[in-house]
């Protein structure tokens, strides 16, 4: 090939379209009704996107509505209102019988957050990770289901022995595996993650984490990470989508998110984040608790209030995710 016909291939290439994202959502809405005819706003017109492959984590306090979103993903409970599209298909648009019988159910796959609550005590490990593939993939024959449930057990750790013992006889850190190897046996693309490690003890937990790690890279999965610990998103995650009562405020590659945070309530999870090095520093500190998330005013800035550069603007004009630089936006007037 001589050199213009390489710079055309070369230019092609650059002007080609990037490839859809596995996962889109588009101004996803989920209200629950309240008392007196009003509602709880638990997220709020979120819109985000996963590539193949990624690991996305999703952070903010407790109530901000990070694992109200990840069962929304998950198609475990429905939204009020938007779109939610894997794979270029709409799942939102399908009725939860329809995504049921779909080969799309499969694909997306969740870890809870406690796995002794999330794990039924009256089976075996063996048929707790067997149920998925008898429901989802509707397997039937006792040898292939041995083959899969021994083969996910033995990615993630767990020994013949552990396979055949009930979750009571299981250690917290067994547990865990259990739970990843019932998600990953239906070899999903996407695996959402609720805060898989906040249950377990701090050693357990690297374990547990670098477990997922070698489990993306082996099997090509995409992740959601939700997390409110900072530095294990930090450590797994390529891009991080901060959220604050039902609003997404930041996104941003991760390194980029710890050393140019852009919105105000970033910066002050990561000024909270503890570090021996920083003692005796002064320290951005939030003042407050966050508003009420039941008919919260569409004007207003919902971090209004707390905010240390809050003027008068805030409140009557809600700031949209502006680009502050290559893959990173933040919802705020002064950012």
């Amino acid at each position: 090939m001589n050199m213009p016909e390489r710079l055309h291939d070369m230019s092609a290439a650059l002007d080609a379209p990037a490839p859809p994202a596995l996962l889109e959502v588009q101004k996803l809405v989920k209200h629950y009704p309240v008392s007196g005819g009003k509602l709880l706003h638990a997220v709020d017109e979120v819109s985000l996107s996963i590539g193949h492959g990624e690991c996305v984590g999703l952070v903010g306090e407790s109530g901000c509505g990070k694992s109200t979103l990840a069962r929304l993903l998950a198609q475990l409970i429905t939204p009020t209102s938007g779109r939610v599209l894997f794979d270029g298909q709409d799942l939102s648009a399908m009725t939860p019988r329809q995504l049921a019988r779909s080969p799309l159910r499969a694909r997306i796959q969740m870890v809870f957050q406690d796995p002794t609550e999330s794990l039924n005590p009256s089976m075996r490990v063996f048929d707790a990770i067997a149920d998925p593939l008898r429901r989802l993939l509707k397997i039937r024959d006792r040898a292939e289901l041995d083959t899969r449930v021994r083969r996910a057990a033995e990615m993630v750790g767990l020994s013949d022995e552990l396979v055949l013992r009930y979750p009571h006889q299981l250690s917290g850190g067994q547990r865990a595996r259990v739970g990843i190897a019932r998600a990953i046996v239906v070899e999903p693309s996407l695996l959402i993650l609720d805060e898989p490690t906040s249950a377990l003890d701090v050693s357990v937990q690297a374990v547990i984490l670098r477990l997922l790690d070698e489990l993306r890279g082996r099997l090509g999965m995409s992740y959601l990470f939700v997390s409110h610990d900072l530095n294990v998103v930090r450590l797994l995650c390529e891009r991080i989508v901060v959220m604050y009562l039902g609003k997404v405020v930041e996104v941003a590659p991760a390194e980029t998110l710890f050393t140019a945070p852009a919105h105000p309530y970033t910066q002050a999870l990561i000024a909270a984040i503890p570090d021996p090095a920083r003692r005796g520093e002064q320290r951005l500190r939030l003042e407050g608790s966050p508003r009420s998330p039941i008919d919260p005013d569409p004007q207003s800035c919902r971090f209004h209030g707390r905010c240390p550069k809050g003027t008068d603007r805030c409140v009557t004009a809600m700031p949209v995710l502006r680009r502050m630089g290559e893959g990173h936006f933040a919802a705020c007037h002064f950012a």
